[in-house]
């Protein structure tokens, strides 16, 4: 079984214990991306609150970009990493406003995925990951963002090398994953992660992918 099959075999197999995940369609660019940048090293929850206290606080993105960094950072500050990320709110804002004009992003939707990955990840604050995220959420493309759960996995079961980083695993595992299954993909490896092999202490007993994983080759007893 080559790399192509086995990542086919696992994707399938995760549908028919998760279901398939279906894009929910198209969002606004732009509040997708700072959703996305306040969940970075954070819980979903934290994300959610962080957002809506921001978004009280400063109705619009024009009240963002315009207030004072501190006063950012105090609205958004149970996401933590407050400063950099109102920093890197900010200086986005005050860069599309001069680029662009106005603090809209949706005309990402006519660029290439390629394209557009550049143009965000130019950015400090903005990586690879919160550039793909914003891509699949908010626009649908065939990108494979990889959090820690999917990069945890992927190692485990040789889909990637035990030292390949979070950045080469962008450029890698799109290249294995099935045509048109980047998104279903991405989200079962997450549930799959959350539910089943997780960090610490994997239910390696109620896993149907021992036999190519690593990580149970070396901790099952002889």
């Amino acid at each position: 079984m080559d790399i192509q099959q086995k990542t086919a075999l696992i994707s399938d197999t995760l549908e028919n214990m998760f279901g398939t995940p279906k894009w929910s369609g198209a969002e606004d660019v732009l509040a997708c991306l700072i959703e996305t940048i306040l969940s970075q090293n954070t819980t979903d929850v934290s994300r959610d609150k962080g957002y809506a206290r921001l978004k009280e606080q400063f109705p619009t993105w024009e009240d963002v970009m315009q207030a004072d960094v501190k006063a950012v950072e105090e609205s958004i500050k149970i996401v933590g990493l407050g400063n950099q990320k109102a920093t890197t709110i900010k200086n986005f804002l005050s860069w599309l406003k001069a680029e662009y004009g106005e603090l809209s992003l949706e005309f990402v939707h006519d660029l290439k995925t390629e394209d557009a990955l550049e143009l965000l990840c130019q950015h400090k604050g903005i990586g690879i990951k919160t550039a793909s995220v914003t891509l699949s959420f908010a626009c649908g493309r065939e990108v494979f963002p990889v959090d820690t759960h999917i990069l945890r996995i992927s190692k485990r079961l040789a889909l990637i090398p035990q030292n390949c980083s979070a950045d080469k695993a962008h450029a890698e595992l799109p290249k294995i994953i099935p045509k048109g299954k980047s998104y279903p993909f991405h989200m079962n490896l997450i549930y799959f992660g959350r539910r089943i092999c997780n960090a610490r202490k994997p239910l390696c007993e109620q896993c149907p992918f021992t036999q190519h994983c690593l990580y149970f080759e070396e901790n099952s007893e002889p």
